[in-house]
């Protein structure tokens, strides 16, 4: 009797303890865990089990491997919110699998990503052509972002309908520039007409539907 009172007084315990653990960790959806936040969280897991389990040991000596990985979370969260090397490292990045209408196969090569996969996530969005796609994004989350083409786009002057960062943490994203067919002196000459002289300053600056939007770091 004792052992199963024992037993249940960790259950109960260590049901508190992850649950305490996960809302200091912060809110994610299970899809938009990155690589990181999935081993920390079967880690966890198995920590748990394993106290439940093996109600013979001292229940601390299972309970401070799951705090170590709390403050692991914790810190690499906080660099990646300073730093986007460290967030693409830790979440790694968006990937572009069809350009203006073209299934880049290089990229699908390189994630291990097949045609069957692709031909799938654009039934379950209701498109049955490739054709009808001008872009589409596999997110770090693993689902697929797409952009249908527009009848009213022109190819000379593309500007999109969607968010399209040009600028995140102060670097810019020379990809997304090459994708609306413009460069970085464009892109200063058009944030310094709107006050902006520092790129280093700027948070994010995107562009959709030929309008700016554009938020400076520590803005109040």
């Amino acid at each position: 009797m004792e052992e199963y009172l024992i037993v249940i007084f960790r259950t109960i315990l260590l049901y508190v303890l992850i649950t305490i653990i996960y809302r200091i960790m912060g809110k994610r959806e299970i899809g938009e865990l990155s690589i990181l936040d999935l081993v920390i969280s079967i880690m966890i897991a198995e920590l748990a089990v394993v106290a439940i389990e093996k109600s013979d040991e001292k229940l601390f000596r299972n309970i401070l491997p799951m705090l170590i990985l709390m403050v692991v979370q914790i810190v690499s969260a906080y660099w990646s919110l300073k730093s986007k090397k460290i967030r693409d490292l830790v979440d790694g990045k968006p990937v572009i699998l069809i350009n203006k209408g073209k299934i880049d196969e290089k990229a699908m090569k390189k994630l291990r990503y097949n045609l069957d996969d692709l031909l799938m996530q654009l039934r379950e969005k209701d498109i049955s052509l490739i054709s009808d796609v001008e872009y589409a994004i596999l997110e770090v989350s693993g689902s697929l972002s797409v952009i249908e083409k527009s009848n009213q786009s022109s190819q000379a002057d593309l500007t999109p309908s969607f968010t399209l960062p040009l600028v995140l943490d102060g670097r810019i994203n020379s990809e997304n520039l090459t994708l609306i067919n413009k460069d970085e002196l464009w892109l200063k000459k058009e944030l310094k007409e709107k006050g902006v002289h520092d790129i280093s300053r700027v948070s994010l600056c995107s562009f959709e539907n030929n309008t700016f939007y554009i938020d400076l770091i520590d803005e109040k």
